[in-house]
Formats: structure tokens, sequence, C-alpha cells
């Protein structure tokens, strides 16, 4: 038998789609359009765009969870999850509160995105991808199958991560008080690119235009329009002028 609740606050947009055993929380706001699958949470105060689709058995405006010996102690609730217009959002999926994905952006299957993460307009968020707290992804990024985006990472406009990408944000791996003051994500600048099965190690910066080749273990910056490969890493050549962004 299904069913469909809609707290009395929410506001739902004309033309809105609902599948079975949906639920919407307080003051949710839904635009014009949308498709809302079957077996969706959408929780308290989040906010969707109009022609928005959300595919089954997600969950949008999840709130955090905190282990016990987490290093993550803040207590502030985030603010409701925002959902731009015409966004797709696959099976599986979810997107904690605080979260805000611009127009146009594609969410895929199983893809994580945690609170106080911003993507940008017209960026691939790909299958099974998880993007850690405290990460700002910019427009037309491609991030693909099962790559992982660390906490406190800064991902610019145009870049492209490949399958299975891994980046790192605790040099100490856990052990002493040290790390708390030196954790650090990676940061990609504008038009960066990581080949496959490639880890990028904490603090990391990749610059303008370069490409880390697959399998690749970073320990060090890359400078703009050059290409890393090997372990560890080491400038290899230059890219090649047809492939730099102001070329395409």
């Amino acid at each position: 038998m299904s069913s469909l609740v809609i707290d009395k606050s929410a506001r739902v947009g004309a033309g809105v789609a609902f599948g079975h055993n949906v639920i919407i929380g307080g003051s949710v706001c839904i635009g014009d359009g949308c498709l809302i699958g079957s077996n969706v949470v959408i929780h308290e105060g989040t906010s969707i765009g109009s022609n928005v689709r959300i595919d089954d058995n997600s969950v949008i405006g999840k709130l955090p969870m905190r282990a016990a010996n987490s290093i993550f102690k803040d207590e502030k609730k985030p603010d409701g999850t925002k959902i731009g217009d015409n966004v797709i959002i696959g099976a599986c999926v979810i997107i904690y509160a605080g979260a805000v994905i611009g127009e146009k952006v594609l969410v895929a299957d199983l893809a994580s995105v945690r609170e106080n993460v911003s993507v940008g307009s017209f960026t691939i968020v790909g299958r099974g991808v998880a993007i850690e707290n405290f990460c700002e992804i910019g427009s037309r990024v491609k991030l693909e199958t099962n790559a992982y985006i660390t906490a406190y990472s800064k991902i610019e406009d145009n870049c492209f991560v490949a399958p299975n990408v891994c980046t790192s944000n605790d040099n100490f791996l856990g052990r002493t008080k040290e790390r708390f003051n030196k954790m650090k994500g990676v940061t990609l600048k504008k038009g960066a690119r990581i080949g496959a099965n490639a880890t990028i190690l904490p603090g990391v910066t990749v610059c303008e235009d370069a490409l880390v080749a697959a399998g690749s273990v970073v320990t060090k910056d890359v400078a703009a329009r050059k290409i890393a490969m090997g372990v560890p890493a080491r400038i290899a050549r230059d890219v090649a002028s047809e492939q730099l962004l102001e070329n395409q």
C-alpha cells in the first residue's frame, strides 16, 4: 500500500509527480514540474528548484551524524539543502543538509554528498562518488565513477577526475594530536585532470591545466600545464597545447 506524507508547512509547485511511499518534511519547498520517485525522503528545510528529477530510494537533506570519537565537534545544525533547477538525482543518492547543488547538475546512482558542500552548475557527480564535508566543487566538473573527494578539498571549474581516484587529508593517518592543526584536503585548479586510480595526498595542489597520469601517487604540487606520472609522481613533460582548456 503506497502513501504520500507531506508536512503541512511544505510548499509543492504545480505539476509535481510523486511515486509511492514519499515523505516530505517541514518547510520543504519543491518547484514546478518536479518528478519524485518512490521511497524518497526529503527532510526539513530543503529547497528544490523547478524540473528536478529525484529517483527511487534517495534521501535529500539528511542530518549529519558523528561517531563518539569523531574529530568533527561542530554542534550547529546545518542549513537546509538547496537543489537548483533542472537537476537530476539518481537512485539511492544521499545528499546531506547544508549541501548546495547548482542548476543542471547530474548526481548519479549511489553517490553521497555530505554537509557544507557546494557543487557548481553543469557538474557531473558520477555513480558511487563520495564528496566529504566542507568541500567546494566548481562548475562543469566531471567526477567519474567511485571517485573519493576527501573533506576540506576544493575543485575548481572544468576539472576532470577519473574513476577510482582517491584523495586524502591526513598525513598522520589518525595518530598524534598534531594532525588536528594540519588536516588539509587537496586543491585542483581550473582545468586540472586526474587519471584513473591516481592517489592525491594531503595538501597537494594540482595547478591549472595540469594532468596526473593514471595510477600515480602525487606527494607534491603539480605545476600548471605539466604532466605528472609515477609512484611517487614526477613531472614528465608539458601538456600538449591542443589539450589545454583555452583551446577547447
